[in-house]
């Protein structure tokens, strides 16, 4: 069934007329009056409607049903991603949002090819989390996870929550994944840019509370280490 984020306040036996995006996918998928689909706006639940009306340029539907889905990790991760460059970032974003991530944080580290600030930050952070909201709509995940604002390292590392261990991937004195203990079950992953870590920055993060893990010994892509990372994770102390 087709699925549509929608930032409303969703009831059972309401009726709503939708937004220009979604009845322009309306007219992808070739649906018709009668047709069911499928709302969320982000906060657990899903709710299921029946297309009722379809122009040119609206369509209206009326919810029928509300249910709250468990496919929720019990595992709270929030990415903290070095940005990285074109297509790479975007596709981190959308695979960290199918691997069950909480919240991601961009940051900027010393190897960011590229560096954002003011109103271009804000844009990219926009189609950041728009992306997000796809992933969602696509992997059938009720709760958005937000995109928070860029962020230096060094401005991180500084208002770091202190409360959540901190997992910074790195090939420099770290720990296998799976000899960390006790098993979290909330954490937020470090990954760097395409250059990686400087050493300075990786002595700054441990100075700060961090703790350096490793996945072996090749190196990975930076869109490799954040799934491959996630994907571990979730099979030690997940629901995979």
């Amino acid at each position: 069934m087709p699925r549509f984020y929608l930032p409303a306040p969703l009831a059972p036996h309401t009726t709503f007329s939708l937004p220009d995006n979604i009845v322009r996918h309306i007219h992808v998928l070739r649906l018709n009056a009668g047709d069911n689909i499928t709302l969320f706006n982000g906060t657990g639940s899903d709710f299921d409607a029946t297309l009722q009306e379809i122009g040119k340029r609206h369509a209206q539907c009326h919810i029928t049903t509300q249910r709250q889905p468990e496919n929720e990790s019990p595992l709270q991760i929030t990415l903290i991603q070095a940005i990285s460059s074109g297509e790479r970032m975007d596709f981190t974003l959308q695979k960290s949002v199918e691997l069950g991530v909480r919240a991601i944080c961009p940051i900027i580290s010393e190897r960011c090819v590229v560096r954002l600030s003011g109103e271009r930050a804000e844009k990219r952070v926009q189609r950041w989390q728009d992306i997000v909201i796809a992933a969602c709509e696509q992997s059938g995940r009720s709760i958005v996870p937000p995109v928070q604002p860029i962020v230096s390292l060094s401005d991180y590392l500084r208002q770091m929550p202190r409360h959540e261990p901190h997992l910074m991937m790195s090939l420099r004195h770290a720990t296998a994944l799976r000899h960390i203990a006790p098993a979290p079950q909330q954490l937020r992953l470090m990954i760097g840019p395409e250059g990686g870590w400087t050493p300075a920055e990786e002595q700054a993060a441990l100075a700060a509370g961090v703790q350096t893990i490793t996945l072996g010994k090749r190196v990975l892509r930076t869109e490799t280490a954040a799934m491959a990372a996630m994907a571990a994770m979730q099979v030690l102390w997940g629901d995979f």
